[in-house]
């Protein structure tokens, strides 16, 4: 087993921190919706409620930090880790993006077009992560498998509410 130095713990930390607060930077534009326009949405009745939502987000996105730290562990030099890191990077974005479109625009059908892209951006990081850590990748499957959730009800929001 390899163990973990000073310096990698203070890496891991910071880069479960960085996704954490792709979350915090959502949750911004989700605050003020999420108490006033969300309620009023017919939604599906396989809709979790909210505490559910947030927990399983803390978790992914500490599964995705321990992802990246793995990934920067190997070394940044090379152009596959720069290519899959900047991948990381747009899926990020776009993972905040989301909730602007469907909390900030209040757009369900914005939100479905731009969960569509975090998911092609999320497939192609994994794809991307598995040549350089397989465990890495593996990190990455509840997040993608939760972001197909997701886009299934953003979608059925959508269209119960057009």
């Amino acid at each position: 087993m390899n163990s973990i130095t000073l310096r990698e713990l203070a890496r891991l930390i910071l880069c479960i921190a960085i996704c954490q607060s792709a979350g915090v930077i959502g949750s911004v534009f989700t605050a003020s919706s999420v108490t006033t326009w969300y309620p009023t949405l017919v939604k599906p009745w396989f809709a979790p409620p909210g505490l559910i939502i947030s927990a399983v987000w803390i978790a992914i996105f500490a599964l995705m930090g321990l992802s990246l730290f793995l990934i920067w562990r190997k070394g940044i030099s090379s152009r596959n880790v720069k290519i899959a890191l900047g991948v990381f990077a747009a899926q990020l974005l776009v993972n905040m993006l989301w909730s602007y479109a469907f909390f900030g625009l209040q757009s369900p059908l914005v939100a479905v077009i731009v969960i569509v892209v975090l998911w092609l951006l999320i497939l192609q990081n994994i794809i991307r992560f598995w040549s350089i850590s397989k465990d890495a990748a593996l990190l990455l499957v509840p997040y993608i498998l939760w972001v197909s959730f997701a886009a299934f009800l953003n979608y059925t929001i959508w269209r119960l509410n057009t």
